[in-house]
């Protein structure tokens, strides 16, 4: 568990470094530009890492899935070697979609106004600006966005209606407690994660302003990141244990 949540976190943070800089920039400039090749630098890993977080995520679920549903198997299922290869897995796939989005967007001409109502580089407001033919990558979008979102949480329900199934079965309260706190973190996070990416891509965009589209995407790229490490935190005892035993050293050293 503690291995997935060391790859989410070197994930939240090269998130927010590739967001969150340009982001205060405009911010304190009311407005600036970027090169296209910076634009595409920036889509590029942001692509990378939001559909890296799906899908370890979703390797995540199947942790919890094992260590609750199969608990006398998990250390000879759930090995050092299978966790990284379930990691490096993730990472090749992500590398493999992503070089086709973008490959794709590369190929689209601007030549028309340059200006995109959003506080990073997107597909979405990139393919408003284009000025060359965008059918193809809107049908690569609507078919490859849907299956990068849905095949992962179809997963992660699956993986949740077992394990509270499992959990009900347990006849100690004590014990079903315990059981429901190793993944309640992982809900939350799923929750929030997967709530704003479906409204910002899969809900019908009629209707809905650019502004809400823009404050729904402020959700899953800094506001998640920044969430997701007291989530963890508070909601466990080892790290809260370890935490206040840093403390206590510092204190005596002093």
């Amino acid at each position: 568990m503690y291995f997935f949540i060391s790859q989410l976190s070197i994930m939240d943070i090269l998130l927010t470094t590739d967001i969150t800089p340009f982001m205060l920039y405009i911010l304190l400039k009311n407005g600036a530009s970027i090169t296209f090749i910076d634009c595409m630098i920036q889509l590029y890993f942001f692509c990378v890492l939001e559909i890296f977080e799906c899908l370890l995520l979703t390797v995540m679920s199947y942790d919890r899935y094992v260590a609750i549903c199969n608990p006398l198997h998990y250390t000879s299922i759930m090995t050092n070697e299978y966790c990284v290869k379930l990691v490096v897995f993730c990472w090749l796939t992500v590398f493999f979609i992503v070089v086709i989005d973008t490959s794709t967007i590369l190929m689209l001409k601007f030549c028309r106004t340059n200006i995109i109502d959003h506080f990073f580089c997107d597909i979405v407001p990139l393919i408003k600006i284009a000025c060359s033919g965008t059918q193809f990558v809107e049908l690569e979008v609507s078919v490859l966005g849907p299956a990068v979102l849905l095949i992962p949480i179809t997963i992660i329900i699956v993986s949740y209606v077992n394990i509270i199934v499992t959990i009900l079965r347990i006849p100690s309260n004590i014990s079903r407690q315990k059981a429901f706190s190793t993944c309640s973190s992982h809900l939350i996070v799923v929750s929030i994660f997967y709530w704003t990416m479906f409204c910002v891509y899969l809900v019908p965009k009629k209707g809905q302003s650019s502004t809400i589209s823009k404050v729904l995407s402020l959700f899953y790229t800094v506001f998640t990141p920044f969430i997701n490490p007291m989530i963890y935190s508070l909601r466990n005892k080892d790290i809260m244990k370890a935490v206040r035993e840093t403390f206590l050293l510092n204190y005596i050293l002093r």
